[in-house]
């Protein structure tokens, strides 16, 4: 059975700086996402004995824990390309356009994005998303793993608002995570996301 991997870095852990810490980016990233990695492929283990033997005793709680585990490593997967060195500024070209059309324009897309990811109850992700069925782009939160808008689409940009993110750093001032963060947008990998991502087609007509 394939198994789930921790992606390597496209930089280095001290290449965020000053907007993120080298060492938060370093437990960030070789403890809480290489965690997740091992919970999917551990709870794929489960699921397959409990397919053996017959055995579905625990399956909602085998479910639950697949969807946690595996969403953080998918979320987690995705912001490490959502950050660059050479992050920051705005979209252009096409994500831009599809920005305009669908969110009023970049400012009130990013003011809609860090206010859901500022009030996300708990812990939890912000997102610029694609939603497949409409067409069109949105902004949700993300509760835990969990996405807030039905079954939804692919995200496209996502914004980690659990503290071990930001607080050895920023503590509790999360507005100025909130902040960096848009300085290390990577709107090359967006952009990318955003063309493969269109292609899905589930409307109805």
């Amino acid at each position: 059975m394939a198994q789930y991997a921790l992606p390597e870095l496209a930089y280095d852990y001290a290449a965020l700086e000053p907007h993120l810490s080298a060492r938060i980016l370093e437990l960030h990233h070789d403890k809480h996402h290489a965690a997740y990695v091992a919970g999917a492929n551990t709870v794929l283990e489960r699921l397959s004995d409990a397919r053996a033997s017959g055995d579905y005793g625990s399956i909602n709680q085998l479910e639950k824990n697949l969807a946690f585990h595996l969403s953080g490593h998918i979320l987690h997967s995705i912001l490490w390309r959502n950050l660059s060195p050479d992050g920051g500024g705005r979209p252009e070209g096409e994500l831009a356009a599809a920005i305009d059309e669908h969110l009023g324009s970049f400012d009130e897309c990013r003011a809609q994005l860090t206010e859901a990811a500022m009030n996300v109850q708990g812990s939890g992700w912000g997102a610029l998303s694609w939603e497949p069925m409409g067409g069109r782009l949105i902004v949700e939160q993300v509760y835990d793993h969990q996405g807030n808008v039905g079954q939804g689409g692919p995200p496209l940009l996502v914004l980690d608002m659990w503290e071990h993110a930001y607080y050895l750093q920023y503590e509790n001032r999360k507005a100025e995570w909130v902040a960096a963060f848009w300085e290390l947008a990577n709107w090359v990998d967006v952009s990318e996301r955003f063309e493969k991502a269109r292609s899905i087609d589930l409307s109805l007509g």
